[in-house]
């Protein structure tokens, strides 16, 4: 058996030799050959010549080359009788680590694509791209087309057809990325030795100029369009309005066009420049390759140059503007303040705007605390107070009675308010409370822990709509809180996750009315899914317990609840003693509340002043003036 296996192998071997030994019988027998490839080498081939030249800044010594490239290379393809020149494509004053705003070489493959070229010839790889991904991809995709198109390097004398040439290319355009990456980072450290060792940039700026030294230096022309801009502003236009204006009275922008726009109106206003201080490094480039640009906002390191030059506009008015315009997106431009009442049940009370987003939660506190000057500060837990009754003979002993919390009943038709981190929102028995008013005013002492809400005229400044009428009928709406909502979550160390509902209690006085709700008394409603999970450890989760489901949340109150009906009965009665003890003055439930300026108070230009100048600057004509937002005659 071993004998026939070696035979049947051998007897293999000699088939496949047999095979392989055929003679052509010429007679029955064509052959075809190949097109001839391109190759950049032969010269008897007409071939249809694209020629790319690029250079990535767009100053005169980059001119200077960028012209010589084109000149040598419409030379160069004459020298090849066999070539017809199609098209030069050149990009300057672009980067070559991406393909984007690369409008000629992005022509160059379009016409490539629709068979207008064979050949393409640079001077080197990272003329044609620094991006190994961008290079690859491109010449591959050139190479897969009909006709094929290659890419002849002239300094690397590489053509990209050649089955030998690709690992070196790659390798090549490597480099090339490498090279752009370490400019890339010198250029970073050159700017942040710059910019933090008090040689901050200045580049050009309308409303000055440069003088031989290279600083900022008031422009006598255009600065007074800028004050006049600033003084606009702080007087209660638009930029829309400030725009229009400039365009009709002819002002000229920073090219001498009469093309002036909100946005651009706006840009001025928010540049710090204009009060004499330099802020750097303002935006950064996030990757030297896609060269996308952020605004700075932590990510590097930033120096404020202040008093750096002559300003235009002081800095509390260029403050102010900043403040004016940040709660713009809220629906006003004007001037935010702080009202804080000092007397009477109100005491304490802050008044919010949804409007203003400037004011943080230590303004509010401070406002606050200003009214209690000299005084103790009023104790948020009025169950720790020792009760002292007098009772005459014959009456009950009620010490351990207490009055039910409205919570444990219906809790729709008692007036309650509830929180969400974005909105607020009354419920019907408040709102319709009001005498028919549809505009309230909302109102935070965070000393106590309160918040109320009082009707209000829809000319007062903080008044906010709570109501719509609908079917004879007002019915609650939402309120929107994105300018001061996570400051009451703060300032009432709520958790941002959470919606809140508190059960309030009026006051009525000689037609005046308010709620005060206590943050003592809220429930949490919670999602059903948060709560169940176990691992929650997120501020003031674990002081409630869960009540009842309410749609998709589940309703939760204060640990405090489960252990008692509510208030104790004595301190029930106390509250309203004290009440009685209060004055007529103490009732005024619509005192308007005094001006409280949070931090250093600004020095902002008057009334007057701003008046006058603006109508001097347009030529004696009085602007006209500017009522809720907008201009009126």
């Amino acid at each position: 058996m071993g004998y026939k296996r070696n035979d049947t192998k051998k007897d293999q071997k000699q088939r496949i030799k047999n095979r392989y030994n055929v003679t052509i019988d010429e007679e029955n027998y064509r052959f075809f050959p190949a097109k001839k490839q391109i190759d950049y080498y032969d010269n008897e081939v007409n071939q249809r010549v694209a020629i790319y030249a690029r250079v990535s800044t767009d100053n005169v010594s980059q001119t200077t080359s960028y012209e010589l490239q084109k000149k040598y290379y419409e030379e160069f393809v004459t020298r090849h009788p066999n070539w017809t020149l199609v098209h030069i494509y050149a990009d300057e004053g672009i980067s070559g680590t991406s393909l984007r705003k690369r409008d000629e070489f992005l022509k160059m493959i379009r016409d490539c694509e629709a068979g207008k070229i064979d050949m393409i010839i640079t001077k080197s790889v990272s003329r044609f791209a620094r991006n190994v991904e961008d290079f690859v991809g491109t010449v591959r995709r050139l190479s897969e087309m009909n006709p094929r198109v290659g890419v002849f390097f002239e300094s690397e004398a590489l053509f990209s057809l050649n089955d030998d040439s690709q690992m070196t290319l790659t390798f090549h355009a490597t480099m090339a990325e490498e090279e752009s990456h370490i400019r890339s980072r010198s250029m970073e450290t050159s700017l942040r030795m710059r910019l933090d060792h008090g040689i901050p940039l200045t580049p050009k700026l309308y409303g000055y100029t440069h003088n031989e030294n290279g600083e900022l230096v008031i422009n006598p022309d255009e600065a007074p369009t800028v004050r006049l801009m600033f003084y606009m502003y702080l007087l209660g236009y638009s930029t829309k309005q400030i725009a229009d204006t400039l365009i009709e009275h002819e002002r000229k922008s920073y090219y001498g066009l009469l093309n002036w726009t909100a946005s651009g109106v706006s840009s001025i206003l928010r540049n710090e420049r204009h009060c004499g201080d330099v802020l750097t490094r303002k935006t950064f480039t996030t990757s030297y390759k896609s060269h996308k640009v952020k605004k700075n906002r932590g990510d590097r390191n930033q120096s404020l140059y202040l008093n750096h030059h002559e300003p235009i506009v002081s800095r509390d008015d260029f403050n102010a503007v900043q403040r004016m315009m940040d709660n713009s997106k809220y629906g006003r431009s004007l001037l935010p303040e702080l009202r804080v009442i000092d007397c009477g049940i109100l005491k304490g009370f802050v008044t919010i705007n949804p409007r203003w987003a400037s004011f943080k939660a230590e303004d509010y506190l401070s406002a606050s605390r200003s009214v209690y000057e000299g005084e103790e500060l009023p104790d948020k837990d009025a169950d720790s107070r020792q009760l002292t009754f007098k009772v005459a003979a014959g009456d009950f002993d009620l010490r351990g009675f207490e009055i039910t919390r409205s919570e444990f009943f219906d809790s729709y038709r008692r007036p309650f308010v509830s929180f969400e981190l974005r909105k607020v929102k009354f419920s019907s028995k408040c709102v319709r409370n009001f005498a028919g008013k549809t505009y309230a005013e909302l109102l935070i002492n965070p000393i106590t822990g309160k918040f109320a809400v009082r009707p209000t005229d829809k000319d007062n400044r903080n008044a906010v709509v709570i109501s719509k009428p609908e079917a004879g009928k007002l019915l609650p709406k939402d309120i929107p809180a994105s300018a001061f909502g996570k400051t009451v979550y703060s300032l009432f160390g709520w958790n941002p996750d959470c919606k809140y509902r508190i059960t309030g209690s009026v006051c009525e006085n000689e037609g005046g009315i308010v709620y005060i709700f206590d943050i003592e008394d809220c429930e949490v409603l919670f999602k059903s899914s948060r709560f169940n999970d176990n691992n929650d450890s997120s501020p003031g989760a674990g002081a409630f317990q869960p009540l009842t489901p309410i749609g998709k949340h589940i309703r939760a109150i204060p640990e405090k609840w489960t252990t008692s009906f509510g208030k104790q009965f004595y301190l029930h009665e106390l509250s309203f003693s004290d009440l009685d003890a209060m004055t007529k003055a103490d009732w005024e439930l619509q005192i308007k509340g005094q001006l409280f300026e949070p931090g250093k108070r600004l020095q902002v230009t008057g009334f007057e002043e701003l008046r006058s100048y603006i109508t001097n600057e347009l030529g004696g004509i009085t602007p006209k003036e500017v009522v809720d937002g907008r201009i009126e005659s």
